[in-house]
C-alpha cells in the first residue's frame, strides 16, 4: 500500500538554517521557515532567515518523492542535516492536468491513472523554483529518490533517443510529450485486473506458490497485473512500447538520459521478481504478457549507482557533472531507510489504516501481507501488513466507552491490568485485510463469546487486541523478536504515551518516536550517500549513523513476556475460529 501524503505549503522552497549535526528534520509549519536548532530538542526554533549565500558551498545529496498527490525533495548536507525543501502539488500547481488527489478516477470507479506529463512538468517546476531561489547545484554529490508503489509507465519506441538528446534550452515537458504510449499512467489505487491476477496465479499453481515465488498472491494493483490488462485491452500500445518503467525507475530515467533499471525492492511489488533469487520469474513473466523480460530490462541492487546525471541537468541548472544517480526505490522501501530501521525493528505506523514495516532476516510469504527486497541489504527483506481498522476505530472506541475524551480512554489503560484478566476482543466495524474479518467479537477468560464489556475492560481489549494481530500476523511472516529489537511508532496514536505503553508490552520491545513526515524522501537522501559510499559492500548504519536519534516513548512493563506469552496463542488460536466461521457457508 502506497500512503497517500498530505499536501505540502505553497510557495518557493524552504532554505532552512544550518542545525547542528544529527538534527533532526524540520517539520509541519517550522519547516516553512529557516531558523536555528535547539540542540536539546534537535528541532529549528524560529530565527532569522539567513543569506542563501551561507549554503551556496554546502555538498549535499537530494532525495526525490514522486508521490500519489505532489513531487516533493529534500536536500541534506553530509552531516545529515536537511536544509531545504520544497514541492509541487499536482492539483494546486498543475490544475491543467484536472486530477483530484494527483489522479483520474475513471467511470467504472475502478481503473485509476495519472497522466505521465503531469509527472514530468512537475520535475520542471520544481527544477525551475530550485534554480530561481538560488539553490546550488554544482554541490549535489548523488541523488536518489522514491515513487509511488505499483505505478507503471510506458515508453514509446525511438523514447530512448529523444531523453538522451535533450537540449538545455527547453524544458522536459516540451521535449519528451510524444515519448509514452500510454498517456494516463495505471497506478496502486487501480483495482480493476481481478481477471489478469486470477490468471497469474492460476499459471504459476495458485496464491500461495505465487506468493512464495514474489513475496505476494496477486493484487489488483501490482505491476505485472496492470500490465497483462494493457497487453490484452490495448495491444497496440504494449507493442509500441519499447521500455515498461515503474514510476521510480521512470523518474530515475528522467534524471539519467537515457532508461535506469528496476530496482530489487521495487521490482518485489510487481507479481514478477523472484525474492530469493531477485531474477524475473519466467512463468509469472510469459502469464503477463509476451517479450516482457526485455521490456522491464534487469533488475538490479537498490543501493547500486546507476550512472551519472545527464549533460541536460549540467547545462541548464549547474550539475556538477560527477553528479551520481543512484538507483531509485519504492516509497515505502525509501521510508524503511528514513526511519533507519535494523535487523529485528519495526515501524508501526498507527493513522486510518495502521501499517507495520518489518525488517526481516529469513522470510516466510503468505496469502496476506507483502515481502520485498531490502532497499538497504540486498540479503534481508523487509514485509508491510496493512490493517484497516486503524484510528477511526480507535475514535468510535474512545467516544463509547470514554466519553470522546482522550484523557478517560488513557486512564482506562492506566487502571485495567495487562492482559485484561483474559478478556480479549476484535473490533472490525470495516470489513479487515489482515484477517478478512468484519464485526465486533468478545472473548471472556473461558474463551466463551459476550455481547459486551464493561468500559474500561473494552477500551484495554481494543488496543492489546490491535498489537495483538500485528505481532500474530507479523509472526506468520518470519519476524521475531530479538533482544536488540526496537519498535518505531508514528501517526496520530504515536502521541498517546498509554497507547504506546501497551505496544511495548505485547511486543515485548522498547518503542521510540521520532517525525517521520519526510521520510521518503529524507531516505532517498540517505540512500544516495549510501550508493556514493560503496551500496552493498558498506553498512547502510555505518552511512546514517550520524542521522537524529528517534526518542525513547515506551519500555515494556515487568512480567509483560510472561501475560502475553500466554495470551497470543489464544489470540491467534480465536482469530482463526472467526475465520472459520466467517468462510463458512461459502466452503
Amino acid at each position: 500500500m502506497t500512503p497517500v501524503q498530505s499536501p505540502a505549503g505553497r510557495g518557493e522552497g524552504r532554505v532552512l538554517a544550518s542545525p547542528g549535526v544529527g538534527a533532526r528534520r524540520p517539520s509541519g509549519r517550522q519547516s516553512r521557515r529557516a531558523g536555528h536548532t535547539d540542540r536539546r530538542t534537535h528541532r529549528p526554533t524560529a530565527g532569522t532567515p539567513r543569506a542563501m549565500t551561507e549554503h551556496a558551498g554546502r555538498r549535499c545529496c537530494l532525495g526525490w518523492d514522486f508521490s500519489t498527490q505532489q513531487v516533493k525533495i529534500v536536500a541534506v548536507d553530509v552531516e545529515l542535516n536537511v536544509f531545504y525543501e520544497d514541492s509541487v502539488h499536482f492539483d494546486r500547481d498543475l490544475p491543467e492536468f484536472g486530477t483530484q488527489g494527483g489522479v483520474h478516477v475513471h467511470k467504472d470507479r475502478l481503473t485509476v491513472t495519472s497522466p505521465v506529463l503531469m509527472w514530468v512538468q512537475a520535475l520542471d517546476l520544481i527544477l525551475e523554483k530550485m534554480k530561481a531561489s538560488g539553490f546550488d547545484f554544482s554541490q549535489v554529490l548523488a541523488l536518489s529518490g522514491a515513487g509511488q508503489q505499483h505505478g507503471s509507465v510506458y515508453w514509446k519506441t525511438g523514447a530512448s533517443l529523444a531523453l538522451s538528446g535533450l537540449s538545455p534550452a527547453l524544458l522536459l515537458h516540451q521535449q519528451l510529450q510524444d515519448c509514452f504510449s500510454v498517456s494516463d499512467c495505471p497506478i496502486w489505487m487501480d483495482s480493476s485486473t481481478t481477471a489478469q491476477c486470477r490468471q497469474l496465479e492460476a499459471a504459476v499453481g495458485g496464491a500461495r506458490a505465487l506468493s512464495c515465488l514474489t513475496g505476494s498472491r496477486a493484487y489488483e494493483r501490482f505491476t505485472g497485473n496492470q500490465i497483462a490488462k494493457l497487453f490484452q485491452q490495448n495491444p497496440e500500445a504494449y507493442r509500441h512500447s519499447e521500455r515498461i518503467s515503474l514510476v521510480s525507475s521512470f523518474a530515475a530515467s528522467l534524471f539519467l538520459g537515457g532508461y535506469s533499471p528496476i530496482d530489487y525492492s521495487d521490482g518485489s511489488g510487481m507479481n514478477l521478481l523472484q525474492i530469493q533469487d531477485k531474477v524475473w520469474s519466467q512463468a509469472c513473466l510469459g502469464a503477463c504478457a509476451p517479450h516482457l523480460e526485455e521490456k522491464l530490462g534487469s533488475p538490479v541492487p537498490s543501493c547500486s549507482v546507476v550512472g551519472a546525471i545527464s549533460s541536460y541537468y549540467v547545462q541548464r541548472y549547474g550539475f556538477s557533472p560527477a553528479c551520481k544517480v543512484v538507483a531509485f526505490t519504492g516509497d515505502n522501501p525509501a521510508s524503511l531507510a528514513g526511519m533507519r530501521l535494523e535487523e529485528g525493528d519495526i515501524a508501526v505506523s498507527l493513522g486510518t489504516s495502521d501499517t507495520l514495516f518489518l525488517w526481516l532476516q529469513e522470510p516466510t510469504p503468505a496469502l496476506e501481507g507483502h515481502i520485498f527486497c531490502n532497499p538497504v541489504d540486498t540479503k534481508h527483506y523487509m514485509a508491510l501488513l496493512c490493517f484497516k481498522n486503524g484510528s477511526l476505530m480507535r475514535e468510535k472506541i474512545r467516544d463509547e466507552s470514554a466519553s470522546c475524551s482522550w484523557n478517560k480512554f488513557s486512564k482506562a489503560l492506566q487502571s485495567t491490568e495487562m492482559g485484561n484478566k483474559g478478556n480479549l476482543g476484535f473490533y472490525f466495524d470495516v470489513m479487515e485485510i489482515t484477517p478478512e474479518i468484519i464485526g465486533r467479537h468478545r472473548f471472556n477468560a473461558e474463551n466463551i463469546e459476550v455481547s459486551a464489556f464493561p468500559g474500561d475492560v473494552e477500551i484495554r481489549a481494543l488496543i492489546e487486541g490491535q498489537f495483538m494481530a500485528k505481532r500474530v500476523h507479523a509472526e506468520g511472516l518470519g519476524y521475531r523478536v530479538m533482544p536488540k529489537t526496537k519498535i518505531l511508532a508514528t501517526g496520530g496514536a504515536s502521541h498517546n504515551k498509554d497507547i504506546l505503553q501497551v505496544l511495548a508490552d505485547v511486543f515485548g520491545a522498547p518503542v521510540y518516536v521520532m517525525d517521520t513526515t519526510s521520510s521518503a524522501c529524507v531516505g532517498s537522501a540517505y540512500r544516495a550517500f549510501h550508493g556514493l559510499a560503496g551500496g552493498t559492500s558498506v553498512a547502510f548504519s555505518e552511512v546514517v549513523k550520524s542521522a537524529p536519534h528517534p526518542s525513547l516513548a515506551a519500555t515494556p512493563s515487568p512480567g509483560a513476556s510472561q501475560v502475553y506469552e500466554a495470551l497470543l496463542p489464544r489470540y491467534a488460536e480465536l482469530e482463526q475460529r472467526l475465520l472459520s466461521r466467517a468462510r463458512g457457508p461459502l466452503e
